[in-house]
């Protein structure tokens, strides 16, 4: 009968040396119990050197038993292959160079000004003139044309329209011909397409051909607005002054919306020469600005900088008649006549 923890027969321990007594001396039926059986003799077996113990009910330590810890593994497993972004179907094989493809539109500065969501796009806004709806600054460049500074050539005037983060909104190009720019100088006619990134044009300006001088009341100067082409949305009249200059900034029924004031000498020396903008109730609310631009470039060329600033609210329509109101402003005072400065006092 088997006696769990019974000692071997001879004696306990066994004495050293001595070959350990078969199982069935030692109470223990063969084959030998099962692991975790009482009369299991224990693990690991005895070391030759060391006392011969591990009989049935010998002292070993219980089998360890696995843990939940972790063990650091030699070699990582691989990952699964993940396609890289803005790549082609699939992406790149494994170590071919990635290929980053361009946006469709860049915003930093010096690159044209991004459109703003279909969903936040007003649906009474005349197309193109998204762009204003959400500046209530803008900045109008005119190009240096070398021809015309080293000659006195007149030539088409050409303009950069920008943000207050310098993106680009539109360019502007004066329409008009040879004979009209040498000989009427800056009181020609002349149309201005307007054109935006797509070179779509979204603004046209008409300047008939008029005089801007006080003697002649009834012939002073205006300029039409339209957007898209050949739909009127305002205008800009000429007001007759004698001290300073005067516009009325219109919309398409003819109604007085703004009205702009100049100063008395619209020449300056070292700073900017400021036309302010008025509500009907006489509050200000914005302001076009020439802008000093250096003593080389003054001196040289009429390549002038301009700021146009309006309420962020304003109609986007009467936005663009300020637009417009700045190109009049500068052919009326700042253009040069056969290279020479035609700024006078007053509106004499």
């Amino acid at each position: 009968m088997y006696e769990p923890n019974a000692p071997p027969k001879g004696g306990y321990p066994p004495a050293p040396g001595a070959q350990p007594p078969p199982y069935s001396e030692q109470g223990v039926s063969y084959p030998p119990p099962a692991l975790g059986h009482p009369g299991y003799g224990g693990y690991p077996p005895p070391i030759d050197g060391q006392p011969e113990i591990g009989f049935a009910g010998g002292a070993y330590p219980a089998y360890p038993q696995p843990s939940a810890q972790s063990y650091p593994q030699p070699y990582p497993y691989p990952q699964p292959y993940q396609p890289q972004p803005n790549q082609p179907y699939g992406g790149p094989a494994p170590g071919q160079p990635i290929v980053v493809q361009p946006t469709a539109q860049s915003t930093g500065a010096g690159e044209w000004m991004p459109m703003q969501p279909a969903f936040q796009q007003n649906s009474n806004c005349p197309p193109g003139l998204e762009y204003l709806t959400a500046i209530d600054q803008l900045l109008v460049h005119q190009k240096v044309e070398l021809l015309e500074a080293f000659t006195g050539f007149e030539t088409a005037n050409k303009y950069t329209v920008k943000n207050s983060m310098g993106q680009k909104v539109f360019r502007a190009t004066e329409i008009s011909d040879c004979c009209t720019r040498q000989f009427c100088g800056p009181n020609r006619a002349f149309d201005m397409k307007i054109v935006d990134n797509n070179d779509h044009e979204v603004i046209h300006l008409n300047r008939p051909l008029a005089c801007s001088s006080c003697f002649f009341p009834c012939c002073l100067q205006t300029m039409e607005v339209t957007a898209p082409p050949g739909t009127v949305i305002g205008s800009i009249q000429q007001e007759w002054s004698i001290i300073s200059p005067k516009f009325s900034i219109k919309d398409a029924s003819g109604e007085t919306v703004l009205t702009i004031e100049g100063p008395f000498c619209t020449f300056s020396m070292c700073g900017d020469v400021e036309f302010n903008v008025y509500s009907r109730g006489g509050d200000k609310v914005g302001k076009i600005s020439k802008q000093w631009s250096g003593l080389v470039r003054e001196a040289f060329t009429d390549a002038d900088m301009f700021g146009i600033n309006f309420p962020l609210d304003l109609d986007v329509r009467i936005k663009a008649v300020m637009l417009g109101a700045c190109f009049l402003i500068d052919f009326m005072f700042f253009e040069k006549s056969g290279d020479k400065e035609t700024d006078r006092p007053g509106m004499l």
